[in-house]
């Protein structure tokens, strides 16, 4: 049996935290993070090692974000290469997995994975984490399944991902295992299209979107309640904000289920729709974000847009 190759690249998060007086700080790298990870695979895979960054995924920069695409794809650019592990800090692993789904156009896996507790408490379970990524992404059986998440003993497809406890290894949970996979971009460019998202709530404060537009965003994310639904003040800025070109997509803050929209009354999503709105059923804001940024840096306009959000439904749902 051939032995496979992974491309090890690290960013930092609890997986590579040590405790510190300043609170847990990301310090280990790639050869120390394997040190403590041993994968039952037969035979044990060759590991190219890279470090990219040591970053707490909280402070991570969109522009940071691209890089971690352009490695991926760097890497895979080696013929012999088996699959990629990338070790993320779990608060937005959900952003950069999928950012680099969007580009993903290559069978071979393409393995996220982190931890909850950092590498020197008991409870650490990096090690456990790092060595299931490393076995699904030497297992031919895992191509051309697209990125995947693989954290306490799940494996999940990054679309419709979301971290679903701060504190449990079962860190994340999806809104659809099975979310179309509708690419993007083959690389991302060095500047990168503003995109804000806003959550709304009861006594929302008109302006907001108002704001954004002033400040040049290009593009807007709403996490409106229920099935999309906000106050038609509101609605009466998102078209303001069509008018002037920027790019508004509605999705919901709840965690599971589809946007459906239903409701009127100035603020539904019904009106939200006809506002010039796109609707994201079931992308929730934060992968929604990095698909409209990933769009709009990338030349797309408001009916390409429309058309990823469309294709990103899945089949009879």
């Amino acid at each position: 049996m051939t032995q496979p190759r992974i491309a090890l690249i690290t960013t930092g998060g609890t997986v590579a935290a040590r405790q510190s007086a300043d609170g847990a700080v990301p310090v280990l790298t790639a050869s120390q993070l394997l040190a403590e990870a041993s994968t039952p695979a037969t035979p044990a895979p060759a590991i190219d090692a890279i470090d990219l960054m040591s970053v707490d995924s909280s402070a991570i920069t969109v522009s940071q974000q691209a890089q971690v695409v352009r490695a991926v794809m760097a890497a895979l650019a080696d013929p012999d290469l088996t699959g990629v592990v990338v070790t993320h800090g779990t608060d937005t692993m959900e952003e950069t997995a999928f950012l680099v789904d969007l580009a993903a156009d290559d069978p071979r896996p393409v393995v996220f994975t982190g931890a909850q507790y950092p590498a020197d408490t008991p409870d650490a379970d990096g090690p456990a984490n790092i060595a299931a990524a490393l076995d699904v992404a030497a297992d031919p059986a895992n191509r051309a399944r697209g990125v995947l998440l693989a954290l306490g003993g799940r494996v999940l497809g990054a679309r419709g991902a979301f971290k679903a406890s701060t504190t449990a290894i079962e860190a994340f949970d999806t809104v659809h295992e099975a979310l179309p996979r509708p690419l993007v971009v083959d690389t991302l460019p060095e500047r990168l299209a503003r995109v804000d998202t806003y959550a709304l709530y009861p006594g929302v404060a008109a302006g907001i979107i108002a704001a954004a537009v002033a400040q040049r965003a290009a593009g807007i994310v709403l996490a409106a309640t229920g099935s999309g639904n906000t106050h038609p003040d509101i609605t009466a800025e998102v078209v303001a904000a069509r008018r002037a070109g920027v790019a508004v997509v509605v999705t919901t803050r709840v965690p599971h289920g589809q946007v459906v929209p239903t409701y009127g009354g100035g603020g539904g999503a019904v009106d939200l729709e006809r506002a010039g709105a796109v609707v994201s059923r079931w992308l929730r804001a934060p992968q929604a974000r990095m698909a409209l940024i990933a769009l709009l840096s990338t030349g797309h306009d408001a009916d390409d847009v429309a058309d990823f959000f469309r294709r990103s439904e899945p089949a009879g749902a």
